[in-house]
């Protein structure tokens, strides 16, 4: 947000700052959420890129796709992984996707 916008709402009592002090997360919290969403992304990149629709079996049903590719809470962490495993992904490259999964969501504001 530029300054001037962030000025302009400041003078009109609007308190600005990041999702995760909004909704009072942790660190830990905010980690985990960025993980979670960076395993998902990528899926769905990888997916997209070996041109494996949402209706083919190989992977999941359409359902459970549109869950892991969402950051769905209710998809556990370990079928996040192991769907990334089954398009390919080596365990190498696994570990980069997490040791970059803080730069995927960024500090957006609130």
């Amino acid at each position: 947000m530029d300054k001037d916008k962030q000025a302009k709402l400041a003078s009109k009592g609007w308190k600005i700052g990041t999702v995760d002090e909004f909704l009072e997360l942790t660190p830990a919290e905010v980690t985990y959420i960025e993980l979670r969403l960076a395993l998902s992304e990528n899926l769905k990149q990888r997916r997209t890129q070996k041109q494996i629709t949402s209706s083919d079996t190989q992977l999941a049903n359409p359902s459970q796709i549109e869950k892991l590719e969402t950051g769905e809470t209710s998809v556990s962490l370990d079928f996040l992984i192991r769907s990334l495993l089954t398009l390919g992904v080596t365990v190498k490259e696994l570990a980069e996707i997490m040791v970059h999964s803080q730069d995927f969501a960024g500090n957006p504001n609130v």
